[in-house]
């Protein structure tokens, strides 16, 4: 069986201007953009030194001191790529010009207030803005997007996350402290993923939880979203799973009415080097019984994925996709859950003493 599962590039050229050299930049951004053949005009940073180290190893033409001067010098029709961390994002997005195609990094802000502003902002100045929800693009998603779009599982009733590694939090220096980090940081990946197929949940159940012995605001979640009694759709994260890697796991599974899918997200085992993905898929024989096949897929998440977003976003500005999937707009629905999860963390179960 062939599934389409690589992005479809855009037609034309737009220049980008990256905004932040942080290490996702390195890793993700720039081999995702040198792979798919486009074009970075410049890169601006805080410290110039790194931007400058960055524009070396990937012959970027131009670096700017600041903002403004990326701006001011930027080709008309430059798509900007902000990697800073939320706090920055209003600040930012007031500076780039009305009208302008722009790629923020996730999340869409701290809270749910301030991803309101980041929407206001960006229709006030009718900015065409994506937030980089780049695991939707990656290679696994868009297959299993395609078996269950051809309905060879038949309706969905089932959607899990399952992530058991050993996170090491230290090479995110500046996310590591942040009050929010598990669900905020990490699981809104999924839990966009999964608004993704399903749509916005009637309700959340949460709680995430610290480790012992670290100092971390959270490291582990479970997340419930609730859509009807018979559609489960569940997240369970263990950052902290140190005892070697026999029995890490991190898979996404869909179930449905004809069949299932499983994938191996391999990225978050051993990383950063990760292990290779598996991506397999169960349909009936002639004799009703159920054969899982292995279905080999080129590229992964990093840094495969983040093709996906820039290109869905120049294709957008050009009129070739019809729909800008993860849009401010759209992503606000996502902000909503992580809110939902954490004011429902705070709530807390039902105590047995009040029975």
């Amino acid at each position: 069986m062939q599934i389409p599962y690589q992005p479809l590039l855009p037609e034309t050229k737009q220049p980008i201007i990256i905004i932040g050299a942080s290490g996702i930049v390195k890793d993700a951004h720039l081999p995702a953009y040198k792979m798919a053949g486009f074009e970075v005009f410049g890169i601006t940073n805080r410290t110039r030194a790194k931007a400058e180290d960055f524009a070396q190893q990937f012959q970027i033409p131009h670096v700017f001191d600041f903002v403004a001067d990326a701006v001011k010098n930027a080709p008309h029709n430059a798509v900007y790529d902000i990697t800073v961390l939320p706090n920055q994002y209003i600040e930012i997005l007031e500076q780039l010009p009305d009208g302008a195609a722009v790629l923020i990094q996730k999340p869409m802000g701290n809270d749910l207030a301030q991803a309101k502003e980041i929407v206001a902002v960006c229709e006030r100045k009718n900015l065409v803005a994506s937030i980089n929800f780049q695991l939707r693009f990656a290679p696994f998603i868009a297959a299993a997007r395609f078996i269950i779009d051809q309905k060879l599982i038949g309706d969905i009733y089932d959607m899990e996350v399952k992530v058991t590694v050993n996170t090491p939090w230290h090479l995110f220096p500046l996310i590591k402290e942040h009050p929010r980090l598990e669900i905020l940081f990490h699981s809104v990946h999924y839990i966009d993923c999964i608004r993704s197929f399903m749509g916005n949940p009637k309700s959340v159940l949460a709680k995430t939880f610290k480790h012992p012995n670290k100092d971390l605001s959270s490291s582990r979640s479970t997340i419930l979203m609730d859509y009807r009694d018979d559609l489960r759709a569940v997240i369970n994260t263990n950052h902290d799973h140190c005892f070697g890697p026999r029995h890490e796991e991190s898979y996404i599974k869909w179930e449905g009415t004809k069949g299932a899918i499983k994938a191996k997200m391999g990225l978050l085992m051993n990383y950063p080097n990760g292990l290779p993905d598996i991506f397999e898929h169960a349909t009936p024989n002639e004799d009703g019984h159920y054969e899982w096949k292995r279905i080999q897929l080129e590229g992964s998440w990093f840094p495969e994925a983040f093709v996906g977003t820039m290109s869905n976003l120049m294709r957008f500005k050009e009129g070739s996709d019809k729909v800008l999937y993860t849009s401010v707009q759209d992503v606000l629905g996502t902000m909503q859950v992580v809110e939902a999860c954490y004011i429902s963390n705070e709530q807390g179960g039902v105590t047995l003493n009040e029975l």
